[in-house]
């Protein structure tokens, strides 16, 4: 199979791409100011007739169910997007996967600067709430995509452009509330454009959830304002934008079985035990962290052919997760034993806080040239991050001869990129085009200091990548377009994988072949891929101190798979909007320690990839301005581990929504008032999306033999429950 692909792929690197235009995303946008604001993310962003496999969601299809529930869960309908939420209800910290591929593998950037955080790779949705609400449009790219700006996509990208400037003014106030006591708070508005070429906009947020799990709250504040000056030919866009969380952490998941099946909401962050022996909870082990973006976005059109994008960004992330530990040893401080009643105290119950003190600079600069046989982009990318880890002990029954803010450990990461790229589509004639994309991405990755373990850790390594990506497209006829497309990938490894001695990067050859379809009242996407790795880093199951899962090398691994998408109109005011995507995803010779001896297990599945995800939204609009949607996605089983123990799986799950949208208009003094509700997991079905799996050598129990003991963690999902909101626009 890889070889045929392989040779498939260098036969027809010359051969071409063809593009009939089929009808129009809703993204494309119509004016000249909409058309520059579109620009902005063209570098990242493939068009319809791309040979890259892809979704677009664009305001008016996010407005449907934006009630509080973060971007992971307005993605959960596409594709291969496999979401889930620590405190169960979609609200503080959510996760999203694609393909198998965790969030740290998916490439997310915000108007084209990179969002995934540059030392742990992953993308933290709970430090930018209600994003959602000052998005314009978002891609996700499937596979390894186009050349974009950041880490490699090991699984998918994601770019999203924030809110157009608009021509006329508004306002809008939307107020929601739900279950678990969640509520969400917004105003927005926008000047219009004043004297025809300036316009001031903003927005103000709040979100505040208890939680479906014990005491799992979520207490969340953003804004975005942006400035912009427009003219025929120039967009210039300043913005600020940014989010406070407070989330009461539930990382630990549930082991007890029973609890799982009678107290599913039990939640065991924050125990311990007083000086009576009761269970008590810490009420502030809580997540506290404030991130602010800094955004300078320059889009210049010189004619009908040449234009060019600048940005500039900053982005400053700080804040501390804090912790009650219970007879912790004061050498792991740094805390002297001391006396007390002629009795020596070297233990003592503490209260310590980890933080994190980031700052993230980069810049962005292409031209674009596009004329009716070509459209090519080239650019440069720089982006310097530097991060501060450090732990304090903030109270101590015992402080010893420790002083207020003395650090326990420090330590410090640098990283820098420079990335260069160019692509290109050229249209040979009405029925063939070709793609090309060559990427060049540069990078110095360096440490000093102590970890949150007391281990040094001093990494000083460069990395040059070169990731090539070439495609075809050919027009059969009106209505059927196929593609063919092939992309190398390389990824660094992670602040974490350092810290378990991992330096090599991961590569991947990805290999997508799709045919899409096209009627006036059917549309079809249908693509095959083959995703082969070397050294890829899989979830091995296990976390680590702070709820972050470890992963291993998995030497040689494969994704292959089919993926079909559909829109189906059938009947006037009835639409189905259908997607299935069939898998097999297989590390090649998985070696694990089993009783005390490394084993070849053969081929295995990869962690959390299930192999069948199937997802519809059927849509009925009995009259104009109501729509009620059925919402259903099921999730097959899945192996937490790589070892395919019958203890490390989650079951599959099919659950159901109902989302209901009722605009009432033609009111005084109002544009219109939109009611919405969202009914979630309406059969009430008690599903587990995500978990964790340990195994670990015991050879106490039996001397002289040694014995793989297995055990594993599950995070409940919430039964059913129910959001409603109302938005007044002015």
């Amino acid at each position: 199979m890889k070889k045929l692909l392989i040779t498939v792929v260098f036969a027809s690197l010359f051969i071409s791409v063809s593009a009939q235009e089929l009808p129009k995303d809703k993204t494309q946008d119509s004016t000249k100011v909409e058309s520059l604001d579109e620009v902005l993310v063209k570098a990242v962003r493939v068009d319809a007739d791309s040979p890259i496999t892809h979704s677009n969601l664009d305001k008016e299809e996010l407005e449907k169910r934006n009630l509080g529930q973060d971007i992971p869960y307005m993605l959960n309908y596409l594709p291969s997007v496999v979401t889930t939420s620590d405190a169960g209800a979609g609200v503080g910290y959510t996760y999203i996967r694609v393909r198998g591929s965790d969030a740290s593998r998916v490439n997310v950037t915000l108007n084209g600067i990179p969002y995934n955080d540059s030392e742990s790779q992953g993308t933290f949705w709970v430090n930018l709430p209600d994003f959602t609400s000052s998005v314009q449009s978002l891609q996700l790219q499937r596979g390894v995509g186009t050349s974009t700006n950041g880490s490699g996509a090991f699984g998918a990208s994601l770019n999203l452009l924030s809110d157009a400037v608009s021509n006329e003014a508004y306002g809008e106030i939307a107020n929601s509330l739900g279950s678990y006591k969640t509520h969400k708070h917004n105003v927005k508005f926008s000047t219009g454009l004043l004297s025809d070429h300036f316009e001031l906009a903003g927005r103000l947020s709040t979100i505040q959830s208890d939680g479906y799990i014990d005491r799992a709250s979520s207490d969340l504040k953003s804004y975005f304002l942006q400035g912009a000056f427009v003219n025929r030919n120039t967009l210039i866009k300043a913005l600020v934008f940014g989010g406070r969380e407070e989330t009461y952490q539930s990382w630990n998941g549930l082991e007890d079985s029973e609890k799982l099946e009678n107290d599913r909401t039990y939640n065991t962050v924050g125990m311990y035990t007083d000086e009576d022996g009761n269970i008590q909870f810490y009420d502030n082990e809580v997540d506290n962290y404030a991130q602010d973006h800094y955004q300078l976005l320059w889009n210049q059109r010189f004619d009908n052919n040449w234009s060019t994008n600048v940005s500039f960004n900053y982005t400053k992330g700080k804040g501390y997760f804090e912790q009650y530990k219970e007879d912790e040893d004061f050498e792991t401080y740094g805390f002297e034993p001391i006396e007390i009643g002629g009795d020596t105290i070297n233990t003592t119950d503490l209260i310590r806080r980890r933080w994190l003190d980031n700052d993230f600079y980069a810049a962005n600069a292409n031209v674009n040239y596009k004329n009716e046989k070509i459209d090519f982009t080239g650019g440069a990318f720089y982006s310097y991050y530097t991060g501060d880890h450090f732990g304090e002990v903030i109270w101590a029954r015992y402080a010893s001869n420790s002083e207020i803010r003395d650090r326990y450990y420090e330590g410090n990461g640098e990283k820098s990129e420079f990335t260069v790229f160019s692509k290109a589509t050229y249209k040979i004639d009405e029925q063939w085009s070709v793609f090309g994309d060559l990427q060049g991405r540069f990078l110095n990755y360096k440490t000093s200091g102590i970890t949150s373990d007391l281990v040094p850790l001093n990494v000083d390594e460069n990395y040059s990548f070169f990731n090539p990506k070439a495609g075809l497209t050919y027009k059969l006829n009106l209505s059927n377009q196929f593609y063919f497309s092939y992309g190398k990938a390389h990824r660094e490894p992670s602040r974490n994988d350092y810290e378990q001695g991992i330096i090599t990067p991961e590569k991947l050859d990805d290999f997508e072949l799709g045919w899409r379809f096209a009627s006036e009242k059917t549309k079809v996407n249908t693509n095959v891929f083959f995703m082969n790795y070397k050294d890829q880093l899989v979830l091995s199951g296990e976390l680590n101190d702070v709820g972050a899962g470890l992963r291993t090398s998995s030497g040689k691994s494969y994704r292959l798979g089919l993926e079909v998408d559909a829109e189906i109109q059938l009947l006037k005011n009835l639409r189905t909007i259908p997607n299935i995507a069939l898998s097999t995803n297989k590390n090649v010779d998985f070696v694990a320690s089993r009783d005390g001896e490394l084993v070849n297990l053969g081929n295995t599945n990869i962690s959390f990839s299930p192999s069948i995800v199937a997802g519809n939204m059927l849509e009925y609009s009995p009259i104009k301005k109501l729509q009620l949607g059925l919402l259903s996605k099921f999730v097959g089983e899945q192996y937490m581990g790589n070892i395919d123990s019958e203890a490390s799986k989650l079951d599959s799950y099919f659950i159901n929504d109902l989302n209901i949208v009722y605009t009432l208009d033609n009111l005084p003094w109002i544009k219109e008032v939109v009611f919405s509700a969202l009914v979630n997991n309406i059969f009430n079905v008690k599903y587990i999306s995500n978990g964790y799996f340990y195994t670990y050598d015991d050879d106490f129990s039996n001397p002289g033999t040694v014995t793989t003991i297995e055990g594993a963690g599950y995070y409940p999902q919430a039964t059913i429950n129910f959001l409603v909101g109302a938005t007044v626009k002015f």
